[in-house]
């Protein structure tokens, strides 16, 4: 089994490596070759910064988006999307204007709207993670399961994607008001937090993942 980290130039691709190294043995690459993506039996996609500049940072490797099409949704490949990842499963990002998102998860990147003047936007730091729907990959980060670990989750964002179809969304955070945390359908999964900085909670998801079969 081989995982696919991509490399377009934003995300924190060797902390995120590492993580997914430390729980198999199995081939965990770092790559922006698009054949490599193509060949992959799981799919990570990272993301910081700005949706329209890791929307370019993809779209500009040769190949890429055809071959993560070709992989996620023609072969059905478990694919996880972090962070900006994640908000570039959505149809639409409304960061600094419309720019178009992959349309695998219907619905918009927003700006986070918190009805409490006292907190900070950007959302960074620690989050207690709300499981709103029972999936496989967030197994133990339910606060109400028995073996469940901490559900602490580490946040840094500014825009959070807001499905059309709440059966999307997965999981949430409160902060002055609901955020997604994490969405999927089908064999695809996105968090808003970092699992590869989210300690115990993020290690769990991780192994999810990998063990994880659509």
């Amino acid at each position: 089994m081989t995982v696919a980290i991509i490399d377009y130039g934003s995300g924190n691709l060797r902390s995120a490596a590492k993580a997914f190294e430390s729980l198999t043995n199995e081939p965990i690459v770092v790559t922006n070759d698009a054949a490599v993506v193509a060949r992959a039996d799981r799919v990570v996609l990272p993301g910081v910064g700005a949706f329209a500049d890791c929307r370019a940072g993809v779209v500009g490797l040769d190949g890429m988006m055809e071959a993560l099409t070709d992989a996620v949704i023609t072969r059905g490949r478990p694919f996880l999307g972090i962070c900006v990842g994640m908000q570039l499963m959505a149809t639409r990002g409304l960061e600094h204007g419309q720019q178009d998102g992959f349309n695998w998860i219907p619905g918009e990147v927003v700006a986070i709207d918190s009805a409490d003047p006292h907190l900070k936007i950007p959302h960074m730091g620690w989050n207690n993670l709300n499981v709103t729907q029972p999936h496989r990959v967030l197994a133990g980060l339910d606060s109400k399961e028995d073996d469940a670990v901490d559900p602490h989750c580490y946040f840094v964002h500014g825009y959070h994607l807001a499905p059309d179809e709440s059966s999307h969304v997965l999981a949430s955070v409160d902060y002055g008001g609901t955020i997604t945390a994490a969405v999927g359908r089908d064999n695809m999964i996105g968090t808003q937090f970092h699992p590869e900085k989210s300690q115990a909670a993020g290690l769990r998801l991780i192994s999810n993942f990998l063990a994880w079969k659509p």
